[in-house]
Order: structure tokens, then C-alpha cells, then sequence
């Protein structure tokens, strides 16, 4: 027989090599949910990580606890599910692995601005909820997968800055709930096929920017009719003539098509005629209004035969000439012709100068009776009365007349108003009331004769060798009337004293209502209000001022409210007048017209500013008014300040970057009712009217200056929202 020895070590090394690993797995199994499977082919698809990862442990029963992984419970379902994956900004390097199209819960991917490579899997979109997906600044290659529509909620795609190519599918129509498509930056070549644009009804941004685009616009480009902000082209191989249709988009659309090769001239209906000539740059065969280069008339070509014929026409009727009585005729008409003209010029001129290109007049005696009519922009010679605005609240530093009295000394009170016929002793016998100091003067409010308010301001006591600059300066300020912005009445100049006086606005400032300081709570009709006043207001100096002035500080400080919350907006002209008087602002204060007190405050950041106006050497423009007012519709619409109360402390009220702030809520989807104020959450029927605003704000708050809108632009856009 023959015998067979088994070693006993055999049975414990089959068990170790073989059942072992089988009973791992099944424990894994068992321990992970499906999701977290999922989620472990990101870990294993990226080189290094450890520290990112440092929590992904396959032996937890949940990944809902993993860092940058967000679950929600789903009815039906008894485990939480993957609904968001963040890992943004952690320097990944690696690929995205096709198994993330297996969480059918997915909602939110975000993966921008890491290093991972390879191509975009076509099976991700799976994921059948997905609706936001952010993979920018990688460095993925390939085309845009034929299965991107596939998630039928999909809202916001940025592959912006990676390496993708290929076309520009048609099948991207399919996508119908897409409001955000983000493609800058890419290696996208091709035309874009008619048909997809009808078909995104929703889109609200599109940026195409730095690609290889060729071919013309297709015609069906506008129909994208809730487009905001700005349609980015650029830096693209567009070429043909622009398509009319372009205008049918919503005046609030900035065109940049820069940096292309598009031809013929530049139509001037619907929204072309709201864009500036950086929009068209760099197309060198593009021609006609906002550009410096008119288009050549090619239609007025003679046919061959009537040049011939035309010198022998013209010999015959030389040589025939004219009768005398003819050519005096002829004179005469000419002559008239000519003065009728030169009449009508002359008559046009001055009407223009006498109204200041305004649309309406509403012009009121100063105290009078009458109210003031608040016309629409674009430009109203009109000014507010101040009987409604009898000041009704007690001043919190009293003084007495002799705080103004040092004017009276060598010095001359000049009405700039026709309306104001004060002389300066009742002026100066008047009561006088200290409303507070900061970078500006000291300002009193003084209570007249007969009952009417206005607000004095001192400006200092140098700038005697600058008299003739100081009247030019002051005059062209009192020149601006529109019933937006603060009226200054009268100056007073002596060497040892300056005076301005202005109408007073009795209820206090924007920043008092929506911080709490006064009983009113402001609605959003009230907002709203607000809103369209101060872009009327700051349309009008950009558009219509004497010197198309540049306010270069809006805040909600500065934005002062009468008592039916008319908004008035005061301090512009003044930086200029400071710096020939020679003021110390360590020691001076107040704001034009204001009737709330307030201390001197330190210097501190002004989180107001545009970005470009924080930089010393910069000359103010009038975008960086159009990005602080956008900042004030941020505030207004969120109830958040970019302004702290302190400078060691913040509250929920207090944001330093609201920009920034309300950006991240878009991209991220934040629900609305998380960013706006919660006073006006009981305000359901105004949803749709937020929504507006906001993207108004966030064009006037782009960073690149050029491509915000103009403040023109702005306040029409405004008006159009109905509360």
C-alpha cells in the first residue's frame, strides 16, 4: 500500500493563504455601506493623501463622518446617504475613478483646483442626482462625456481651466435645468451648433473664454433670456458678423467678446447699446459705435455705365450755366437754410444746458409747500423739498450759534440755490446743535427762523491762496439737483473759516436702519425703494453731473433717508474740497446733511471699496461706485455688514468678505433662506425679485472692472423689478 504523509503545518497554511482573505472581505463587506465602498476608489485612486484621508478607516460602518463627505437621511432608505463630496484645494494628484457614479444619491461634487489628470469617466453621471459639480483648475484632458446630461436636475458645471477638447456636442441642449456653464480656459474647439441655447431657458452664466472655438454665433444665442452678469467669449476664433439677436439679450448682460475675430459693424439695438468698447476689443475687422473705427459704406457703388455718362452731363450743363436772377435765388436759400439751422442748434444747446440732459423738471422753493416729484433716471433737474423732513428726534450734542459764529469775521454767504434766501446774521442766530466729527468736518445742524433744518459743515481753516479752486469746486457740487442726492444751498468763505450748508435729511442713515439703530424695520418693498433711489442718484452723477463726478465712497452711512425711507445720498464732491482746506481729519466730522450723531471713528479698512481702489496709485473711476453700491445691495438683501463693530470681535451679522460670502452660497447652492436677512423671510412672494437683485449685485461685484455695468445700466435694470 502506499502510504501518504500529510504535514500538519499543510491545513494552517491553507487556511492563512486562502479562507483568510475570503473572511476579510466578507467582514468588510458587512462593516461598509455601499457609498463608503464607493468612496474608497477615490482614496485608492490618488498618489499620497494620507493626510486627507487620515479618517477614511474601511472599517467604519458610516462614511458620513469622513472629512469633506456631507450624508442626508432619504425616505425610504434606513442608512444616510452620500450626498456631497468636497475635497477642493488639497493638492490631489491622481484620477477621478468611475465609481463615483455609483452614489445615486450624489448631489454636489466638488473637486476643484487639485492636480488630478486623466479624463472626465463618462460613468460618473450615473449619478443621476447630481446637480453641481465643480472639477476647475486640474488638469483633466478629453472631451466633455456624451453622458452629462444624464442627471436630469444637473444646475451648475465649471471645468473651467483643465485641458479639455474636443467639440462643443448638441446634445448639451438635453442639460434643460442648467443655469451655470463654466468652460473657460480649455482646449474646446469647433462651432457651436444651433439648436442648444432655445433649449437652456434657465442658463444664467455662460463663460466659454480661452478656447478654440471657430465659426459664427449662432443666431439662436438670444434666446438666453436669463442670462446675467456677464457672456464671456473671449480670447476665442469666433468670426463673422456679431448676430443682431445678440441685443435681445437682458440689458444686464456685459458682452466680452475680446480677443476674437469677428467683422462688419456693430449693431446698436437692445443690449449693444448698454456695452463699452473694451467689450469689442482686439477684432480687427470689426467696426462701428462704442470703437474708435467707422465702417466704410460700400453700398453707394455706381454702376459702370452712369460714371461714363457723368462728365458728359456735367460739360453740357457747364457750358449751358446759370441765369443770375437763378444763382441769387439759390444764395438766398442757402442763407436761410443755413441760419434756420444754425437757429435750431443754438436753441437745442441751451435747452440742453439750461436742463442738464435731464428728463424731467420738478424744481421746488426752498420750505415750500409743494413735494417733490422723483422722476426716473436718467437724469432729473429736480431737488427735494424739506418740509416733510422737519427733524422730530433730539440731537445729542447741543450747542449754540457761537459754534458757527466765527464766520462772520471777513466773510461772505454765497446762496448757490436761488430758493435760499437766508441772510448770514440769521444764519449765525440760529441754534446750533453739534451732530458729531470723522474725515469729513464738523457738522452742526441749525435749526432757521422759520422752523427749517439745514445741516453746517466746517471744513477747516486753510487753503486762503486757493479761493477761486474752492468756488469752482463748490459750484460745480451745488449745480447737481436730483432728488437722490443731498443739495448743498449756500458756502460761506472767510481765511480763517469754511462753511457748508446743505439740506438736512431728519431720518438718520441706511446703516442705522439695517443694524438695528432706529424702530423701523425696513420691508423689502422699502428696500427695494432704497435700492432704485440710490442707483437714480449715482446714475445721475456718473451720467449727468457737471463733471460726471466719481463719489468714490458709497456706503450705507453714507446714503441718508427722509422720512418716507427716500434715499439721499450725500458726501460726494467733498475729498477734493478737504484737500484745499487743509482739513485734519484726525479732528473733524460728520456726513453732508446727516441727522444721526455719531464719534469719530479710527481708520480701518473700508470693505466697501472696490478691489482696484485699495490701491493707492489708482484713479478713482466710476466702477468703483458701481462695485460699492453693489456691496450695499448685498447688505440689503442679506442683512449682513462687511463692516465690524469691533475690531476683536465679529457677530453673525458682521461678514468682512460678504462678497466672497454670498459667491460661495451660489456656487455651493446654499438655499436661499440661509443668505437672505431673516426679516424678509416672511416675504415669500418676492422670492423671484431677491433672486434678481442678487445677481445685480454680484454683476456690479465682479472683480475684473471692466466688464461690471454701467451704474446707467444698473438703475434701469432696477425699475424693472416691481414689488
Amino acid at each position: 500500500m502506499l502510504n501518504l504523509y500529510i504535514n500538519p503545518i499543510f491545513p494552517i497554511l491553507f487556511f492563512l493563504n486562502y479562507a483568510s482573505p475570503i473572511l476579510f472581505f466578507l467582514n468588510y463587506a458587512a462593516a461598509l455601506t455601499t457609498d463608503g465602498l464607493s468612496l474608497l476608489s477615490v482614496k485608492s485612486a490618488v498618489d499620497g493623501g494620507d493626510t486627507v484621508f487620515s479618517d477614511w478607516n474601511d472599517s467604519d460602518a458610516t462614511p458620513c463622518h469622513w472629512s469633506g463627505v456631507t450624508c442626508a437621511n432619504i425616505s425610504g432608505d434606513p442608512d444616510a446617504r452620500v450626498v456631497g463630496l468636497a475635497l477642493a484645494g488639497r493638492s490631489l494628484h491622481g484620477y477621478i475613478p468611475s465609481e463615483l457614479g455609483s452614489l445615486v444619491y450624489l448631489r454636489r461634487l466638488n473637486l476643484h483646483d487639485n492636480s488630478f489628470s486623466g479624463s472626465i469617466p463618462d460613468q460618473i453621471f450615473n449619478a443621476t442626482s447630481l446637480h453641481s459639480i465643480f472639477l476647475y483648475g486640474n488638469n483633466l484632458t478629453g472631451e466633455i462625456p456624451a453622458s452629462i446630461c444624464n442627471p436630469s436636475r444637473l444646475q451648475n458645471v465649471d471645468l473651467s481651466h483643465n485641458s479639455i477638447s474636443g467639440p462643443l456636442r448638441k446634445s448639451l441642449g438635453n442639460c434643460r435645468q442648467l443655469q451655470r456653464l463654466i468652460l473657460g480656459g480649455n482646449n474646446i474647439s469647433g462651432e457651436i451648433p444651433s439648436g442648444i441655447f432655445p433649449e437652456l431657458a434657465n442658463l444664467v452664466q455662460l463663460d466659454l473664454s480661452s478656447n478654440s472655438f471657430n465659426g459664427s454665433l449662432p443666431y439662436d444665442i438670444g434666446q438666453l433670456k436669463s442670462l446675467s452678469g456677464t457672456l464671456n467669449l473671449s480670447f476665442n476664433h469666433f468670426a463673422g458678423k456679431l448676430p443682431a439677436s445678440l441685443g435681445d439679450l437682458p440689458l444686464t448682460v456685459s458682452f466680452d467678446l475680446q480677443h476674437n475675430n469677428f467683422s462688419g459693424e456693430i449693431p446698436q439695438s437692445g443690449s449693444f447699446s448698454n456695452q463699452g468698447p473694451t467689450a469689442f476689443l482686439n477684432n480687427p475687422s470689426l467696426c462701428g459705435f462704442p470703437l474708435q473705427k467707422t465702417c466704410r459704406n460700400n453700398s453707394s457703388a455706381i454702376p459702370p455705365g452712369t460714371q461714363a455718362s457723368t462728365p458728359a452731363i456735367a460739360d453740357n450743363e457747364s457750358k449751358k450755366g446759370l441765369k443770375p436772377g437763378l444763382i441769387i435765388l439759390i444764395s438766398l436759400a442757402d442763407a436761410f437754410g443755413v441760419a434756420l439751422i444754425g437757429l435750431v442748434i443754438v436753441y437745442l444747446y441751451w435747452r440742453r444746458k439750461d436742463s442738464n440732459g435731464c428728463s424731467c423738471t420738478c424744481k421746488v422753493k426752498f420750505g415750500g409747500n409743494q413735494k417733490s416729484k422723483f422722476c426716473s433716471f436718467p437724469c432729473v433737474n429736480g431737488f427735494p423739498n424739506t418740509d416733510s423732513e422737519a427733524e422730530s428726534e433730539k440731537a445729542s450734542g447741543a450747542g449754540d450759534a457761537s459754534a458757527v459764529s466765527g464766520a462772520a469775521e471777513g466773510g461772505e454767504l454765497v446762496a448757490i440755490d436761488k430758493g435760499f434766501s437766508f441772510e448770514l446774521d440769521e444764519l449765525l442766530r440760529a441754534s446750533a446743535y453739534v451732530l458729531g466729527k470723522s474725515g469729513l468736518g464738523i457738522v452742526y445742524k441749525v435749526v432757521l427762523g422759520n422752523g427749517i433744518p439745514v445741516a453746517v459743515r466746517r471744513l477747516g481753516e486753510g487753503g486762503e491762496q486757493r479761493y477761486k479752486e474752492f468756488v469752482a469746486e463748490v459750484q460745480a457740487i451745488g449745480r447737481v439737483k436730483h432728488p437722490n442726492v443731498v443739495k448743498l444751498r449756500a458756502y460761506y468763505w472767510a481765511l480763517d473759516e469754511k462753511l457748508l450748508i446743505s439740506d438736512f435729511i431728519s431720518n438718520g442713515n441706511l446703516a442705522s436702519a439695517l443694524r438695528g439703530q432706529t424702530s423701523t424695520i425696513l420691508s423689502w418693498s422699502t428696500r427695494l425703494k432704497i435700492a432704485k433711489g440710490t442707483a437714480r442718484g449715482l446714475a445721475y452723477l456718473h451720467e449727468c453731473s457737471p463733471r460726471k463726478f466719481v463719489h468714490g465712497d458709497i456706503k450705507p452711512s453714507n446714503i441718508l433717508l427722509d422720512n418716507e425711507h427716500q434715499p439721499h445720498i450725500s458726501d460726494f464732491g467733498l475729498n477734493r474740497l478737504i484737500n484745499i482746506t487743509g482739513n485734519n481729519p484726525s479732528s473733524s466730522g460728520g456726513f453732508m446733511g446727516g441727522a444721526l450723531p455719531y464719534l469719530a471713528q479710527t481708520e480701518k479698512v473700508n470693505n466697501y471699496q472696490a478691489p482696484e481702489a485699495r490701491v493707492s496709485s489708482n484713479r478713482p473711476t466710476q466702477k468703483w461706485d458701481v462695485y460699492s453700491f453693489g456691496v450695499v445691495l448685498l447688505e440689503l438683501l442679506t442683512g449682513k455688514s462687511p463692516e465690524f463693530s469691533s475690531p476683536t470681535s465679529s457677530t453673525s451679522t458682521e461678514i468682512s468678505d460678504l462678497v466672497r460670502w454670498v459667491r460661495k452660497g451660489f456656487e455651493e447652492e446654499t438655499p436661499l433662506s440661509d443668505m437672505v436677512d431673516p426679516l424678509l423671510l416672511q416675504e415669500v412672494h418676492a422670492k423671484k425679485e431677491v433672486l434678481s437683485v442678487f445677481h445685480l449685485a454680484l454683476a456690479c461685484t465682479e472683480r475684473d472692472s471692466e466688464i461690471r455695468p454701467r451704474m446707467k445700466t444698473v438703475s434701469e435694470s432696477l425699475e424693472k423689478i416691481r414689488t
